[in-house]
């Protein structure tokens, strides 16, 4: 349930604005209707894989006159239709039209004392003729052969060529009862019935996972649920563990399980944060500051970077919280939880990148939208965002498999407006970025390649961590679930603060993760010890010890990486709750060292697979750092890439527009070049 949280009144005019903006336009809220605005129709019903899977085939067909569809050229309405192939959901009956007539699908869903139950019915017309339907008084000309998802409730009046529809199998009614949920402390709680039916308290969004559990957050919450076989789960966040029992509740049923730690970060001086978080961000419904605190406190998430940012056209989202907020702690944070209004800067050719601990509101928030200029370059606004002690990190980075360790990075770096984050390269070279989401919604494996790469062309990034969590959404997979699902922990000198955070990422003192909890510590023969972020200055030869240690019961296999790849591995025993790897390294070159831990599925892990990575310990040899030629050789052609991409299809009003970007990649190739031998 939601904490109390007073509302600005700025902020409040802008969250009814939302609203408006929901009830007239849906999802979209009427934003620019490019690709990923397109697809915000189909993620109450579909996976990404599933939609682009549909899409696929569909621009695989021939288009008119024998061209070809592009994917924004598909409906997306037809899209649901077709990835579903005919099943109906719990969210989603469907209106099947034949030449022999229409018939009603649904699975049924249990309503409570006539409640009124909504939902979107897909009309799928299988004629070759346009087909009118009424709903709730409005007529739709159906296409030939075409679909159209359309909001209904238990009470709607549907009509095929004047014809009612029977909305039979739609709801059905139960017995109603009460539960009373209990854990000493705000949880993560799922309720739910042996058909995967959720039930929330009065007032929680009805939110679904990753995996489609649905979920809310609170401790001793009262709701009314059917009087039948009920699963009821507690956690919070990753440092914990799951409880569950079943419960068939008559009256009021209390139910009191309390999740077991796995881990305590904080005891040791680590602090979990979501560095990319959006409350709001379109959606099916409006986010709020009280949804907010909820969620936070119940995933007992340290850090939450609430990041104001645009979707595809002017608006900036939240921006009126980032306006009351900006330089303070958000009004439910204490001790062990900070909570921030930040920054999300967007260019959707050159990438986007947050920024936490932003003092006061900036002058700019996007380029390049509605065919606007790609100007300045991202790495102007960075150094803007630094100059007033934000941190800056790319996030979302790269959306294709990882290519091959070898490969060239023609093999990644995307040719149009994909989001991916081109200028990083760049960025880093010069100083301008503190840190890369190595964990992220999007590819991390991906990621975790440019990162390696990035790093052994002689750059420090810290590894962080941004989920792009919409609260807004009640159904978007990994996007929907709750905050800090991914999280980058930071080790903090002294009490936790946004000031001792954001330093603790600046020195690269962190390491991320979507729940093993990740150790890494190189010893020098002299006795000096070092930890992610910091640097070792060695004599030739030397040899340096060093040691990791995972613990979560989904990580399958530990690796120490340095610059010149795989150093050691091992194998993770099912169940085992820590495993430690150590090996020696002799040092002749300058070099890093990393711990990685990978895994796959987990009921714990919020992706399809796990993933937990240092920032690495750097390995210095008599004053040089590590600059494998390979890899600065890597970031040159990177950036030829880069220039390319942005001559051809950057959008500019001038050529010094242009010229800035194009000395911005001078600069950085001056760089790279002074880190080559001779």
């Amino acid at each position: 349930m939601c904490h109390e949280v007073t509302t600005p009144e700025t902020v409040a005019a802008a969250l009814a604005e939302y609203r408006a903006l929901l009830d007239a336009h849906g999802p979209t809220w009427g934003e620019d209707p490019i690709l990923y605005v397109k697809q915000m129709t189909t993620s109450a019903f579909l996976t990404g894989a599933e939609l682009w899977e549909a899409m696929s085939a569909k621009i695989a067909e021939p288009g008119p006159e024998g061209g070809r569809l592009r994917p924004i050229d598909c409906d997306m309405d037809e899209m649901v239709r077709d990835a579903l192939g005919g099943r109906v959901l719990d969210n989603l009956a469907a209106l099947r039209l034949t030449d022999a007539g229409h018939a009603f699908q649904a699975r049924a869903q249990a309503v409570l004392n006539g409640a009124e139950f909504r939902g979107t019915l897909l009309i799928d017309s299988a004629r070759d003729t346009v087909v009118a339907v009424e709903v709730d008084g409005t007529r739709l000309e159906i296409a030939p052969r075409g679909a159209r998802l359309v909001p209904i409730t238990s009470a709607s009046e549907v009509r095929v060529a004047g014809e009612r529809v029977e909305l039979t199998g739609l709801t059905r009614s139960a017995l109603p009862a009460r539960l009373r949920l209990r854990a000493g402390f705000p949880c993560r709680w799922t309720v739910m019935g042996e058909d995967g039916q959720g039930w929330y308290p009065e007032g929680a969004p009805p939110k679904r996972d990753h995996h489609g559990l649905p979920y809310f957050h609170g401790d001793d919450l009262v709701l009314d649920v059917p009087a039948e076989l009920l699963t009821v789960r507690v956690t919070r966040g990753m440092e914990y563990g799951t409880a569950e029992t079943t419960v068939i509740p008559a009256g009021e049923t209390v139910v009191e399980l309390t999740p077991e730690r796995i881990y305590d970060a904080a005891a040791r001086g680590w602090y979990g944060g979501d560095m990319h978080v959006h409350m709001n961000w379109a959606g099916d419904m409006v986010g709020e500051p009280a949804l907010a605190a909820a969620m936070q406190h119940g995933e007992d998430l340290h850090v939450l970077n609430l990041v104001a940012g645009n979707v595809s056209a002017e608006r900036v989202y939240d921006r009126e919280a980032l306006d009351h907020w900006a330089g303070r702690d958000l009004p439910w944070s204490d001790g062990t939880h900070i909570a921030r209004m930040g920054v999300e800067y967007r260019n959707d050719l050159l990438g986007h990148f947050s920024v936490f601990g932003v003092p006061e509101p900036p002058g700019r928030y996007h380029t390049g939208f509605l065919k606007t200029v790609d100007w300045p370059p991202n790495g102007a606004a960075a150094a803007e965002f630094r100059a007033r002690g934000g941190v800056v990190g790319y996030g979302h980075p790269f959306h294709p498999p990882a290519p091959g360790e070898d490969d060239p990075p023609g093999a990644l770096i995307g040719h149009g407006r994909d989001c991916d984050a081109k200028e990083i390269v760049a960025d880093a070279a010069l100083g301008l970025v503190d840190s890369l989401d190595v964990l992220n919604h999007s590819s991390v494996a991906a990621t975790a390649l440019v990162y390696r790469r990035l790093v052994g062309a002689g750059n420090r990034l810290a590894v962080t961590a941004g989920t792009d969590g919409q609260m807004s959404f009640t159904r978007r997979g990994n996007q929907s679930a709750p905050p800090g699902w991914a999280r980058v922990y930071a080790k903090v000198d002294g009490p936790l603060s946004a000031g001792s955070y954001a330093e603790a990422l600046r020195r690269g003192r962190t390491f991320a993760t979507t729940g093993p909890w990740l150790e890494l510590a190189v010893a020098a023969g002299g006795g000096e010890t070092g930890g992610p972020g910091e640097t070792l200055d060695l004599a030739p030869g030397g040899t340096v010890t060093i040691t990791a240690r995972v613990v979560g019961p989904e990580a399958e296999r530990l690796e120490l990486r340095t610059a010149d790849g795989l150093l050691a591995e091992t194998s993770i025993r099912p169940g085992h709750t820590g495993t430690e790897l150590t090996a020696e390294l002799v040092v002749t070159e300058p070099t890093y060292v990393m711990a990685v831990v990978t895994g796959g599925p987990h009921p714990r892990t919020m992706r399809d697979d796990t993933y937990a990575c240092t920032t690495p310990v750097h390995l210095d040899v008599a004053g040089r750092h590590v600059a494998r030629p390979q890899d600065v050789r890597w970031c040159l052609d990177w950036l030829d890439l880069l220039e390319a991409v942005v001559r051809e299809r950057g959008t500019f009003t001038s050529e010094d527009q242009l010229a800035d970007h194009l000395a911005l990649y001078d600069r950085a190739r001056a760089v790279y070049r002074s880190r080559l031998p001779g």
